[in-house]
């Protein structure tokens, strides 16, 4: 299967305050696309995606078995509907059953490491990482952290 170019519509999942934040700031890039937002339904994600096409997971994740297996019930439904060109993450705990179908589905997958863990690397970028084509991270600290990884740089 050839790789696309620019995806038509890009599944952006992140967890709600920080890591929604950061995939919010991509907005240059995502704005003129048509996309579907996974998030927790927080005060923070209703107000900052009021306008937009969001679907609610489950949460908390934090090694939270029955959480897991009701987000990976919804990321297959989501996938199956919307179905999307790539999938985006900042992480965390909500981005691995997306990530985990869409590698099944040969869906690409980019994952951005978030700004604030330069010395190790986060519990959800380990479990993502063998399901994630693109690793991008946002400070020369973290490319040591993750072979094969693309500098971005600080998203805010």
């Amino acid at each position: 299967m050839a790789e696309r170019k620019h995806a038509r519509h890009v599944l952006l999942v992140g967890s709600s305050g920080g890591h929604l934040a950061q995939l919010y700031a991509l907005q240059p890039w995502w704005t003129d696309r048509a996309r579907t937002w996974v998030t927790f339904p927080t005060p923070d994600a209703h107000s900052l995606l009021a306008e937009e096409n969001v679907v609610y997971a489950h949460y908390p994740t934090t090694r939270n078995i029955p959480n897991l297996l009701r987000n990976f019930l919804l990321a297959f439904g989501v996938m199956r509907r919307t179905r999307p060109d790539a999938v985006i993450t900042t992480g965390a705990g909500v981005a691995l059953p997306f990530f985990v179908l869409a590698k099944l589905r040969r869906i690409p997958t980019v994952y951005i490491e978030v700004y604030d863990r330069l010395e190790t690397r986060t519990l959800t970028a380990r479990l993502c990482r063998p399901f994630t084509s693109r690793m991008l991270v946002q400070f020369t600290q973290q490319l040591s952290l993750y072979k094969g990884s693309t500098l971005v740089g600080p998203l805010l």
